[in-house]
């Protein structure tokens, strides 16, 4: 039974208008996109002044390496084991970036490799880097 003022088939919209909301989104783009490249840019400052010595950038990379035969090498130089930690230590004395690459031979005993490590963190070395060969696939 329908009522005199009433239309019974009439239903709400249940769809969003998402143009108005496309819109706003451009625009926004738009800003973003203009303004982004002026915030990049830094504020102008005056640096202080002052006498150090310059980075070396090309500072040489240290590798120790420990053969089959546990001999120990700083680069291609052999090195007694016991003298590993007082020579690097003097190596990087003036050195900004301390930094290691350590190579062992698959034979050594894990123990003796370990050793090593110790010694070149106790050198004071901040990174120490492990030299592996990729694995066969």
């Amino acid at each position: 039974m329908a009522m005199g003022g009433q239309n019974g088939n009439r239903s709400a919209m249940a769809e969003i208008n998402v143009t108005p909301l496309v819109d706003v989104m451009l625009v926004l783009l738009v800003i973003f996109m203009v303004t982004a490249p002026m915030m990049q840019q830094g504020v102008q400052v005056n640096l202080p002044k002052a006498d150090t010595k310059a980075m070396n950038p090309a500072e040489e990379t240290v590798v120790v390496t420990v053969d089959r035969n546990n001999k120990v090498f700083i680069n291609k130089e052999e090195t007694p084991a016991g003298d590993l930690r007082a020579k690097l230590t003097a190596m990087f004395e003036s050195r900004t970036k301390k930094e290691v690459f350590l190579k062992a031979d698959a034979g050594v005993p894990y123990g003796e490799v370990v050793r090593i490590m110790a010694d070149i963190k106790g050198a004071g070395i901040e990174r120490l880097g492990m030299v592996t060969e990729p694995a066969p696939k």
